[in-house]
């Protein structure tokens, strides 16, 4: 006889991210999908099979609205690296990866994110010199083997990191200047038509796992291929992800190039609309905000990254006050160096209550949660189907263990959520309806092997790369003064650092600038 379809879960208490209580609760799912959510003793069909939820907190799966699963082989790399060193460092950190490492850098992050309690991520993926329909499918491949589901978002660009920083080319030393260009660069093009050679093709489930667009950064793309860009989202009805302002250094150039803010760029070329996401936004403006909110526009906070690349903390409340959706990443391991969501929670709580405002100012733990998960799923266009526990939604779930350490006392599931937990009380996790995780143990990945797999590439990458790491070595230093020095100059009067004494700190200052500390920095 097959087993039924129907899964009640019982015995255990679910949170409410709204109200913040932690009532018991019993939950029943058909196939994939929640049904129904009621009192103990919730009725069941006749033969429904059973889950023993006692002793556990449920709360909706998280939504990784932010990060980059190439990236999971180069954690830990870099140690007092700016964005822009890390941007300068790229064909080091992600270099030389074939689909295999693709796949075993993707499964590696995949399988972080369901042990950490994250059951769906936005992952602006990078091949260099350009997107490939099987490196795309590496990547899909490694979160469906795990069970995850993803937007995978190719990331592209048609001009080069040295080139799209004016004036940083010139300032190499004049023997390294021509090592720094990029070998065979694909074609405008040639990039456009693979990606819509993906999107066409796409073989997988798109409830699951589906494809999106990410031109990198608007000053590392030409407005014809931003444009070209957005029709081709346009065109399949996919998301469009980008990086908007960062770093200062970013939102100071788009000034100089485009005479207007990043943000108004994009909105003069089309861009902005409600399958937008615009990622960091640390230096957005309050025109900028408002911009975007009118758009109906996401943005990806990341706070740790934001911190750990010295970019600066980003104003979470005005952009919620602006309608922006705000959702929560953690941004790609190799500049954030974990994928934990828990972190970043508890992060976007902090950052906003050291920016010296009014206490009612700061971000409440109802907000902070429903940034990592109902709108971290409309950020992925799955805002109707994940990221609640409720009738019609998809059983994405995670189950907290109470009798750990974290939980002890249970006094406020809420506020413990955003401040208490870490992912080490995660015990188990669904999604649709399936056990990924199962008292703390990935189930649908062999660890061991993955170990092993993980390591060969990196062995594999080591020795190839070598090269781009030497050359990071001598030129790093010169791409650190000349955008320090653009990162002195006065922006908008907006302030996002901790402190004001960035141009003494740094040292060097950019041509254009004089040598005076800005009121602003």
């Amino acid at each position: 006889m097959a087993d039924s379809p129907f899964l009640l879960i019982h015995g255990g208490r679910l949170l409410d991210p709204v109200h913040g209580s932690a009532d018991a609760a019993d939950l029943l799912i058909e196939g994939c999908t929640i049904v129904a959510v009621g009192p103990p003793g919730l009725a069941a069909p006749a033969g429904a099979r059973t889950l023993d939820a006692r002793g556990r907190l449920l709360h909706p799966g998280l939504v990784n609205a932010h990060t980059h699963g190439h990236g999971n082989l180069a954690k830990g790399f870099g140690e007092r690296w700016t964005l822009e060193l890390l941007l300068a460092a790229s064909t080091w950190t992600v270099g030389g990866q074939t689909a295999e490492d693709r796949y075993n850098a993707t499964l590696l992050g995949a399988a972080e994110m369901a042990l950490k309690g994250c059951t769906a991520c936005y992952d602006l993926t990078v091949e260099l010199p350009g997107p490939s329909v099987d490196g795309l499918l590496a990547a899909a491949q490694a979160y469906d083997t795990v069970g995850l589901r993803a937007v995978i978002a190719p990331m592209v660009s048609n001009i080069p990191f040295f080139d799209a920083i004016p004036g940083l080319r010139g300032a190499l030393p004049p023997a390294l200047a021509p090592a720094s260009a990029p070998a065979a660069p694909r074609t405008d093009a040639g990039t456009l038509a693979e990606l819509r050679r993906a999107l066409h093709t796409w073989p997988f489930d798109r409830e699951r796992l589906r494809l999106a667009v990410a031109p990198t950064i608007a000053h590392h793309c030409t407005d014809g291929f931003l444009a070209d860009c957005a029709r081709l989202a346009a065109d399949f009805d996919v998301g469009l992800h980008s990086h908007v302002q960062e770093s200062k250094v970013q939102a100071v150039t788009c000034v100089d190039q485009y005479g207007q803010s990043q943000v108004a760029h994009l909105e003069s070329l089309g861009l902005l609309g409600p399958r937008f996401t615009a990622a960091h936004g640390v230096w957005l403006s309050a025109d900028d905000m408002a911009r975007l909110g009118r758009h109906g526009c996401s943005v990806a906070h990341n706070p740790g990254s934001n911190m750990r690349l010295g970019n600066g903390l980003a104003d979470a409340r005005g952009m919620l006050d602006a309608g922006i959706n705000l959702a929560l990443g953690t941004d790609g391991a190799h500049c954030s160096d974990n994928l934990n969501m828990y972190e970043s929670m508890r992060l976007a709580s902090m950052t906003s209550s050291v920016q010296r405002r009014p206490v009612g100012r700061w971000l409440r733990s109802a907000e902070v949660v429903a940034a990592a998960t109902t709108s971290g799923a409309r950020c992925l266009g799955w805002g109707d189907s994940i990221g609640r526990i409720a009738p019609g939604f998809q059983a994405d779930i995670v189950f907290l263990d109470l009798g750990h350490v974290n939980w002890l006392p249970l006094n406020d599931a809420l506020n413990q959520l955003v401040h208490s937990e870490d992912g080490n009380a995660v015990h188990s996790v669904m999604v649709g309806g399936r056990l990924i995780v199962k008292n703390r143990r990935l189930l649908t990945v062999d660890m061991q092997d993955l170990a092993r797999r993980v390591e060969a590439s990196r062995d594999r990458l080591e020795a190839k790369v070598r090269p781009h790491r030497q050359l990071f070595t001598a030129i790093g230093g010169v791409v650190d003064g000349y955008c320090a020095g653009l990162a002195a100059r006065s922006y908008a009067d907006v302030d996002r650092y901790v402190g004001h004494a960035l141009s003494h700190a740094c040292g060097g200052a950019h041509p254009a600038s004089d040598s005076r500390t800005p009121s602003d920095t």
